[in-house]
């Protein structure tokens, strides 16, 4: 659920050099920008699916992000592993609202991406309210990143990126408020677990993802709620390329998750959330949507 894809078919990188580089040492990532077609080989050679995105965090960044329309293309040319997630910049107000129309409705994307730490922005600040509003409306899940930022990390000042917006209680708000947003809380949510798990268990339209910390590091709590609660709240996701999904999972072979559990965090808890399994039947969407949807689902 959870993949970056931080260069695009024109080698456009989607942060500013020193903000990756910062990255790049702090995950001891070794390859920080593979392409697309990469990505898919890597992930089909390996039977597995993905969810693909960017983050457009222009107005903070002051940096243009790389292109939502290729990582889309790139997603079509291998639909039988990837799935297309967009972004937008929450803080371009009303063309904010309008490009997230055109992803969902003209490029079939299935789901958004907001990082509000690295974009700038608090999600329960009412000027948000109407993207949230449109949102709900499209009825695509959102992930949001939450807890501890890698983003940055070393750098003076964190690069200006500040932690607070990705506290979690920011999103039940925003959940509340919009009841029929799925909205997916990324990685263990490092300072503020048991505040997210508190979420997930209270919002029927809240979810968790795995991704961005090697299991063995995940909080007791996540994990013992993983086997119970939120046994169908919660998403496997990796972070890719920062974290590997062969690291990953041998880290997660080690949990001690229930057996039965298990195959719902590997997969069919995703499937339900995408709606994967309904747009198989129905055949809706865009060719990259509905190729994605349904390609997924058999991986």
């Amino acid at each position: 659920m959870h993949v970056h894809l931080e260069k695009d078919d024109h080698g456009h990188v989607s942060m500013p050099d020193d903000v990756m580089e910062a990255s790049s040492k702090y995950f001891k990532a070794a390859e920080r920008t593979p392409s697309v077609d990469t990505i898919a080989e890597t992930y089909r050679a390996q039977q597995m699916a993905a969810v693909v995105f960017t983050v457009d965090a222009s107005t903070q960044m002051k940096h243009e992000p790389n292109s939502i329309d290729d990582l889309v293309a790139g997603c079509a040319r291998n639909n039988d592993v990837l799935i297309p997630f967009g972004s937008v910049d929450p803080r371009k107000g009303e063309a904010a609202v309008t490009e997230a129309r055109r992803q969902a409705d003209e490029l079939g994307v299935r789901g958004f991406k907001f990082h509000p730490s690295v974009q700038g922005f608090d999600p329960t600040d009412e000027q948000f309210a109407p993207l949230w509003a449109e949102l709900e409306r499209i009825g695509l899940p959102c992930v949001f990143h939450t807890g501890q930022n890698g983003m940055g990390a070393g750098l003076p000042g964190g690069r200006g990126i500040k932690l607070k917006y990705s506290n979690p209680l920011l999103l039940d708000e925003v959940a509340a408020d919009y009841p029929q947003l799925p909205i997916i809380m990324a990685h263990p949510s490092v300072p503020w677990q048991d505040e997210a798990n508190s979420i997930a268990t209270h919002k029927a339209n809240v979810y968790i993802d795995l991704s961005g910390w090697s299991p063995k590091y995940f909080p007791e709590s996540l994990v013992r709620q993983s086997n119970n609660v939120l046994s169908r709240k919660v998403l496997f996701g990796t972070d890719f390329p920062l974290i590997t999904a062969e690291k990953w999972m041998r880290a997660f072979a080690d949990l001690p998750i229930k057996d039965e559990v298990r195959p719902l965090i590997l997969k069919e808890n995703a499937v339900k959330l995408l709606g994967l399994g309904s747009a198989e039947a129905s055949g809706s969407g865009t060719a990259s949507g509905s190729a994605a949807g349904s390609g997924a689902s058999d991986a």
